[in-house]
């Protein structure tokens, strides 16, 4: 797409849209869009249709799907939307640079994401039967583990921020169990991904180290496996190769862990702040998983989903698509599509029709896990500090936008101090033992990502905790209706 010449940008784009003036792009990164997302959707909206030409970093033009019908169409039709970004025409241009943020985001690698038809099913069927060994009930216990270590490490303060040592640990705690890893890898993962997902400069860095720390993982176990995510992915019939390993490792690793973040700090931002949640939750009428559904229609963790290929020239939503044109999947926009929801007020509880985890053949195939792990993050934290409350004006909470997701920069509750007794949760082992996040000193990536030593085996041979004691389990079904 070519910019006016007096663009900036002019040289390293392409042709815009027809119909569409290069000067009435709007840029889906910086200003605007990291201010007020929403309130740029429903322009975008108003002035387009459910299709809108847009530029992503770099100025990279894209076409935002906004609709929820046509949401649906591109990611249901393969033959006409594909993942194979091998068909990007701005990439077949050489009008995309090799460090460009958008490479870890859209660039092809030998995954089911970037795949269709029998490739993608052979592919996606390894991902599937992997997550299908674990046993939910166990994958529970280690959430409910690792939050109880979590929350012992403020309990005692009657004070702490949620987001930073809570919501940001939780995910990766149980990621990195299920994956056969360390637990003391996690901070540095977490840095990395939420800074792949916000972009920038630093964005390739973060890629590779993702790439370096996994790639070490994949060749511990194949020659040591374990009962975990990597080792049975190695292990499947499919026979995927170390780099489909590694990809597949890393596909789960980001996904999981940044949206279930966002997902976990918004539900309980929600139940914090919103009298409707809190009085229903107290009153039995509205369980937790109901509270996610309504967070996943309203805030879904990834904003905007990358990315789908036209495979040929094409009307759609009103829009005059080019083979090779990128689209991105507009799932926040699309949930909130007068077309569905004419009245953005009125509950939606129990009603999965959302576009949270995408649809069709590339939908998330990891969405029960990150259900689970903030279903008991906010059971966990309910039960043990009930009295838990915003510490400032919920008008003083703040969020950081990229083009991809929206998340809060601190979510501080208060709280009457719990001293931290012991329990059967707790007690059986597993971590540091002190219940507190790393601090960020401990986990920072430095800018030069130097190598890091490969996971060690120690953290897979723990015993799996026994169930919570059933005077705990009454207590969640008194509270929570379950």
């Amino acid at each position: 797409m070519t910019l006016p010449q007096d663009h900036p940008q002019a040289d390293a784009a392409a042709v815009p849209p027809p119909g569409c003036p290069a000067h009435d792009l709007v840029r889906l990164y910086g200003g605007e869009a990291e201010a007020d997302p929403a309130g740029l959707y429903e322009k975008l909206r108003q002035q387009h249709g459910p299709v809108a030409p847009v530029l992503l970093e770099g100025d990279v033009p894209a076409w935002l799907v906004l609709g929820y019908r046509e949401n649906m169409d591109a990611a249901r039709t393969p033959t006409r939307f594909s993942r194979d970004s091998r068909i990007w025409r701005d990439m077949l241009d050489g009008n995309i640079k090799p460090d460009s943020p958008l490479i870890p985001m859209l660039g092809w690698r030998p995954d089911c994401v970037s795949q269709d038809g029998a490739e993608h099913q052979r592919l996606r069927a390894a991902v599937n039967d992997s997550l299908a060994r674990f046993d939910k009930h166990g994958i529970r216990r280690h959430i409910q583990r690792y939050a109880n270590q979590l929350i012992d490490g403020f309990a005692a303060a009657g004070s702490a921020e949620l987001l930073g040592q809570y919501a940001q640990h939780l995910p990766m705690l149980v990621l990195t169990r299920l994956f056969g890893m360390p637990e003391e890898v996690g901070p540095r993962l977490v840095e990395a991904c939420t800074g792949l997902i916000k972009g920038g400069e630093k964005a390739m860095a973060y890629h590779e180290y993702i790439n370096q720390v996994l790639g070490e993982l994949t060749e511990q176990k194949r020659a040591n496996p374990g009962h975990d995510f990597a080792s049975w992915l190695i292990a499947h019939p499919e026979g995927l190769a170390a780099d489909e390993v590694l990809n597949h490792l890393r596909l789960v690793l980001i996904a999981a862990n940044e949206t279930t973040t966002n997902l976990i700090a918004n539900t309980l931002r929600v139940v914090l702040t919103d009298p409707r949640f809190r009085a229903s939750l107290t009153g039995g009428l509205m369980t937790i998983p109901d509270a996610v559904e309504q967070v996943l229609w309203d805030e879904p963790p990834l904003m905007v989903c990358p990315g789908r290929f036209a495979t040929g020239d094409m009307e759609f939503g009103g829009q005059q698509i080019r083979q090779g044109d990128l689209l991105v999947l507009g799932l926040a926009a699309g949930n909130a599509d007068p077309a569905v929801r004419p009245d953005p007020a009125t509950p939606v509880h129990g009603n999965r029709s959302h576009l949270a985890f995408s649809r069709g053949p590339h939908e998330c195939p990891g969405q029960d896990i990150g259900r689970a792990i903030t279903d008991t993050a906010v059971d966990a934290l309910l039960v043990r500090l009930p009295d838990i409350h915003l510490a400032v004006p919920e008008a003083d909470l703040s969020w950081t936008s990229s083009t991809w997701s929206r998340h809060l920069d601190a979510l501080p509750a208060k709280f009457t101090p719990r001293r931290s007794v012991p329990t059967a949760a707790t007690a059986a082992g597993g971590g540091s033992g002190n219940g507190k996040a790393p601090s960020s000193a401990e986990g920072r990536i430095p800018p030069t990502v130097p190598a890091q030593r490969g996971p060690s085996e120690a953290a897979t041979a723990r015993p799996l905790p026994p169930p919570a004691p059933a005077g705990l389990r009454g207590l969640i079904r008194r509270i929570f209706g379950r």
